[in-house]
Formats: C-alpha cells, structure tokens, sequence
C-alpha cells in the first residue's frame, strides 16, 4: 500500500512497501525510504536543522546523465536536476575531468588576485551574452548575484537621480534567494516575516501570469506604481525572475517589451534573474529571449557549472563599474575549480546544443501534460517552456491550491522512479519539472509515463470536490514558506 505523507507536508520517514519497478531507466526494489538509509537520515535530522529537512528521503550515491542511484539498486529518472543545476547532466566526465586537472595544479583558490582560469571563463561568458552585457562580476550563489544586482541598481539610481530614486520593483510570489535583500525583493510573505522592519524601498506588484494575476496588461504595472504612492522617477531598478521559479510562468512578450521601454524611459534598470533559466533551460541559451529584450544587469548561477557553485552578474559597463577597486569583492570570486567546472560546462551546452534539445524535449513534456490536465480538474495550469514546467494542483472546480495532491503526487512518482524536489509555489501546491538538459525521448516518455500513473493514482484519492479544511489551509500555508 502506497502511505500518504504525514500531517506536516514531510515525506514519509519509516520504510514503507512499494510495487517494484523496472524499466530501462528506473528501478525501484527495495522499501522507500531505504531501511539501511535510515541512519544516514537520522544522523542529518540530529545535526542540520529542521529547515534541511524537507525534501525526499532519498540518500544519493551515484548520479550520470538524467539518472540518480542510490547504494541499494534503486535508480530515478530525475526531474529535479538537483535544483535546476546540473544543465549539463550529471557527473560529466568532461566537468569531472576539468575539476580534477585544476585541482591538480594546486590552485584551489586566488581571492580576487588575478587567475588565467578566472579570465578564460569571463571571455567566454562575454562572448555568448548580448551587449551591453559584458561586465561580469564572478560570486557564489544566486542570492548573492540578486543582492549585488539591488546594490547596483540602487548606486544607480541614487547618482542619477538622487536619494528618492531607491525603489527596487518586484513581483509577487517572486523567489529571489534566502538572504536578507533577496527576500525583501522576493514576493512570498512568509518567507520574510523574520525580517520584522522591511526596507520600504522594495514594493511587489503583481506578476502577470493570466490566472492568479488576470490582467496581464502593462498599464496594471503602471497602476500599481500609482496606488503605491511611487512615481516612476522614484524607480531605481525592476528586478524580475525570467520565468517565475514557482511556477515556471512566463510573462507576456508584450508586457515585457513595454516593461523594457518604460525602464529606459524613466532610468530605472531592468534586472533579470535567470539564476534557473540561463544557460538552455527554457529551450533558449538565455530566457529572455523568449521576449525579445535584453536586461540591463542580469543574474546567473545554478547550471552555469552544472555542478560547483559559481554566479554571475552581468551587466552595462557604466553600471558595473560604479564602485571603486576592493569595494565589490567576494571571498570565492571567481574560485578556479569551480571556473574550470564552468568552462567545461558551458562548453558542453554550446557543443551539444543542448538549448534546442530542451525545446524538442521540452514540446513532448509541454504535451503529455496538458494531455493530463485534460483527464484531471485537479490539474489548474500547466507552465512550461523547454525543459522547465510546472504542474498547479487545485482542488477540483476552483482555484484554490491543494498542496495535499501535489505533495502526495510527488511521493509516488519517487515510489516510481521519477526523482522531484517538493512542491514548490502558490500554496506549496506546483509540482516543478526540470530533469537535466541531455534527457533523450526515451527516457522523457519513461518518466512522464511514471508521473502519470503516479498523478492519477494521488488524483483518485482526492474527493472530486471539497472545499479547504482548516488543516488543510495551515498545511498550505506552512508549505508557501518553503517556497523555492
């Protein structure tokens, strides 16, 4: 019998019988979690803390291409590319290699004292990104890229136009990072809650999705600027995921296109945050082109190594250079392992085409969902551009999100063999989709026919329709803070 997860959206934590499976792609033979996991869990439940442990209790040992093994025969198709990294695929020789012949060299980090490694990799990103876009300022994570993108835009607004140009423009249900600028621009309430005294200087509007948000017009951004007391020279830079993480929606062409021109218009920077949808993800090299424009400062990181962690924010050299020499600096910059893992990366995307097989993969994936949301009301939207989508579960007949189903979907396509991060979005309630870029047709439909067995096999525990219990809602709302 399949178990349900438990009352606090975990995944289940004792070992539970599961069918087995066998396919040339997954195998499942063993109870999930694995019994022999267990200490392996447990010694990660007594020393991390409680905010570590919310996603599948699945212990890695071996991942290769699109496919993730554990010590006990068990293997996954995986939808979660570790969290959008691994562009590349997993465990790359080409990656794995460059890695140990820089560790070789025994370089293993410089500060910001100049490295060849260093250099190499900013030519190549500069040769692949659009103008402006050729100042490249080398961190760590993302948030840190979302937090140096906010001071950019900041120092800009204030030399251009003086201390009242400082307000940083968001969206709603925006993921930004964890740390605390990147929150403040991130658009989930709970998220931030621990800040107490927000920055007045950040404000979210609503993002134009055509279904929470139904007006996707651009004069809905210029309303919202009214409404919240803010005159559009007040602006100092709009700073927007390329594609909502959450749900892996897109906005308009059109909205963005006016978007582009009203910054230019008023001085204001455009930021985009592609620290998911860079480097092939959407079907595109980068997610912006999808609308035609290009940003004025951008943000990278996740499967710009497809494996180590390194980021990039890239931007106009008027904006890069507002601050003087050791003013910018981070303790990793640039760090020549990881640079190594990157060039090696990048290459592969670029020798591979990696780009168009996500648009190839990504219009069968795109297809078989919106086939099952056809079957099933519970189904709400479906999202989806190249390898990237998003399944927003509701309880049938409404909007309401029903972070229920999707946690219990997610569940049982593991049991299955397809591997996924937990529900993420409005309400906990978004199953993400994202397997590696280098995923073939055969292992796209493998996959997608385990998570339609699993979905069907969740859907019908569901009753067709009900309202929000009481439980229900404070589980959800526990969930929206775990959003990513």
């Amino acid at each position: 019998m399949l178990t349900v997860l438990n009352m606090a959206g975990q995944f289940p934590r004792t070992p539970q019988d599961v069918p087995p499976v066998e396919t040339r792609f997954r195998r499942i033979g063993t109870p999930l979690p694995v019994p022999e996991s267990l200490p392996v869990l447990e010694t990660l439940r007594r020393l991390e803390p409680l905010a570590m442990q919310g996603q599948p209790p699945i212990v890695w040992n071996r991942a290769e291409g699109f496919t993730v093994e554990d010590r006990w025969g068990n293997k996954w198709i995986d939808w979660s590319s570790g969290v959008l990294i691994t562009n590349a695929g997993h465990g790359r020789k080409e990656i794995a290699d460059a890695i140990a012949a820089q560790a070789q060299s025994h370089l293993l980090t410089s500060y910001c004292f100049p490295s060849e490694i260093r250099a190499r990799l900013l030519e190549k990103l500069a040769s692949i990104l659009p103008d402006p876009l050729k100042k490249i300022f080398l961190l760590t994570t993302g948030s840190e890229t979302v937090e140096c993108a906010v001071k950019l835009a900041r120092t800009w607004g204030v030399k251009t136009g003086g201390r009242k140009k400082h307000v940083v423009v968001s969206f709603e249900h925006a993921f930004h990072g964890r740390t605390l600028g990147s929150q403040q621009a991130g658009g989930i309430p709970g998220l931030k809650e621990w800040i107490v005294n927000l920055d007045p200087g950040f404000i979210q509007v609503p993002f134009p999705d055509g279904w929470r948000s139904r007006d996707t017009s651009f004069e809905s951004f210029e309303r919202q600027l009214r409404e919240r007391g803010v005159e559009p020279s007040d602006v100092a830079g709009v700073i927007m995921e390329t594609y909502q993480g959450g749900s892996a929606a897109f906005a308009p062409v059109d909205y963005m296109r006016a978007l582009r021109q009203w910054c230019s218009g008023h001085r204001a920077l455009l930021v985009l945050d592609e620290v998911q949808a860079g480097f092939g993800r959407c079907g595109t090299l980068w997610g912006w082109e999808h609308y035609g424009i290009v940003p004025d400062i951008a943000c990278f990181g996740k499967g710009i190594s497809s494996s180590l962690p390194l980021s990039a924010v890239a931007g106009r050299a008027d904006v890069m250079d507002l601050h003087p020499p050791n003013s910018m600096t981070s303790t990793h910059t640039g760090n020549p392992v990881c640079c190594a893992a990157a060039l090696a990366s990048i290459d592969l995307v670029l020798g591979e085409n990696l780009a168009a097989n996500a648009h190839q993969m990504g219009r069968i994936l795109s297809g078989e969902l919106r086939n099952l949301q056809q079957k099933f009301p519970q189904i709400g939207r479906v999202e989806s551009k190249g390898l990237v989508a998003g399944v927003a579960c509701v309880r049938a007949g409404t909007m309401e999100p029903d972070s229920d189903l999707a946690w219990d979907a997610v569940n049982r396509s593991i049991q299955k063999g397809v591997l996924m991060f937990a529900p993420v979005g409005y309400g906990g309630a978004t199953i993400k989709i994202s397997p590696p870029l280098v995923i073939t047709e055969e292992a796209m439909r493998d996959s997608l026919a385990g998570f339609a067995e699993a979905f069907a096999e969740a859907a019908a525990q569901r009753p067709a329709k009900h309202g929000a219990d009481s439980a229900t809602a404070s589980r959800g709302n526990l969930k929206s803070a775990r959003a990513s």
